[in-house]
């Protein structure tokens, strides 16, 4: 774990450093917030974007797209750990923005979550 640590603060130093990771982040953070709030049934937990995490985006679905099912078929297709926060009890999809994390990948994701809610929905 300490070796993954060091090369990845290696990685983001050659990059730029933090001005370049949290560049990363924020630019994540956009591309799924704007995502949800253009979207017919998504929306950001936290309505203030002020005040939205550019770490980890938790992003509620409408009562008729069920969140856990979104996550298993993303699951199943190798997309992983878009699950809830159990213990808020909320219909919803969790996202990590991590600087690690390419901003085509974040776009993607968003373009498969809306792939598999219009299968669901027209099933």
């Amino acid at each position: 774990t300490i070796f993954l640590a060091v090369h990845q603060m290696e990685w983001i130093n050659q990059n730029g450093g933090m001005l370049f990771s949290a560049g990363r982040s924020e630019a994540n953070a956009k591309v799924i917030y704007d995502w949800a709030e253009a979207s017919d049934y998504a929306t950001p937990f936290v309505s203030d974007p002020a005040i939205r995490s550019n770490v980890v985006a938790t992003i509620d679905l409408s009562d008729d797209v069920e969140a856990t099912t979104v996550s298993a078929i993303l699951r199943k297709n190798n997309i992983v750990d878009t699950d809830s926060y159990r213990k808020l009890g909320r219909n919803q999809l969790r996202v990590a923005l991590f600087p690690a994390i390419d901003v085509a990948d974040v776009q993607q994701l968003t373009r498969c979550i809306d792939y598999v809610v219009n299968e669901l929905r027209s099933a």
